[in-house]
């Protein structure tokens, strides 16, 4: 999980759960009411534009993931979250992962970090979507995130970058 002194205070509120590849824990339209934390394997987020899957972003080892405006205001995620490979999990619910905010400023503070950082990533993400060609998403990419190109599907990384897995076989081409 997160490397917080605290959390160990609360380590009989959190629940295991091993699952296989392509099990969905999240239901674009449902109400999130836990928040994961990867002990082992690889997550994604997806959404549904018009018959095609768009795929957000991928996480790892260490990582948590929730789909934060669900999960905080109760309303309904906008999209998927689905194991890519089998997984270990760690998850808490919506009302102790808040206890324990509430009572835990150490928590709290790198919670707050935390998605400040995935916050910058997310505005990195956007403006290259808007400035950069496939070729350069591809490269920052692979220079950035190696682990993706190894271990997600080409097809989940094409939807990734925002093209058909056609393009990205071209793209990886003209790279080797």
């Amino acid at each position: 999980m997160m490397n917080i002194p605290d959390w160990e205070k609360y380590q009989d509120l959190f629940e295991t759960v091993e699952l296989p590849a392509k099990t969905v824990l999240l239901k674009e339209g449902a109400i999130a009411n836990k928040i994961y934390f990867i002990k082992k394997g690889c997550i994604r987020i997806w959404f549904n534009n018009d018959g095609k899957e768009v795929t957000c972003q991928f996480f790892f080892e260490n990582q948590s993931i929730a789909s934060i405006e669900s999960f905080k205001n109760l309303a309904p995620s906008q999209f998927n979250v689905e194991t890519i490979e089998p997984c270990t999990l760690f998850y808490l619910s919506r009302n102790h992962f808040l206890m324990i905010m509430e009572n835990s400023a150490e928590v709290r503070k790198k919670i707050e970090d935390h998605t400040f950082d995935r916050l910058l990533w997310y505005q990195h993400l956007f403006l290259s979507r808007i400035k950069d060609s496939p070729q350069k998403r591809y490269q920052e990419l692979l220079e950035r995130h190696p682990q993706i190109l190894l271990r997600v599907p080409q097809h989940y990384i094409a939807t990734y970058l925002g093209i058909t897995a056609v393009s990205l076989s071209r793209i990886r081409n003209r790279k080797s």
